[in-house]
């Protein structure tokens, strides 16, 4: 792949990884939004829990993505998967 095509996939990442957690945070926000709701209480705990794990991990998926594109960026070098 040249210089061009693995900048293009990697700024697809970024934006993909981006949009994800962007997406999951709408979603905690509206479980947050939903307090109190009609769930048990436990249940409404165990759904903000979740949803700040899938957002943490979304994060995560989104810090990587931008980091393999700024050391790509800023030193040239190409990540293993995209050689």
């Amino acid at each position: 792949m040249d210089r061009g095509g693995i900048l293009k996939t990697l700024l697809d990442q970024v934006g993909e990884a981006t949009e994800t957690h962007r997406l999951c945070q709408q979603y905690f926000q509206a479980v947050i939004n939903e307090i109190p709701s009609g769930l048990p209480h436990p249940d409404g705990v165990q759904r903000i829990a979740n949803a700040s794990t899938e957002c943490a991990y979304a994060r995560s998926k989104m810090r990587a993505a931008r980091d393999r594109l700024k050391l790509f960026q800023d030193y040239g070098l190409i990540p293993d998967d995209l050689e």
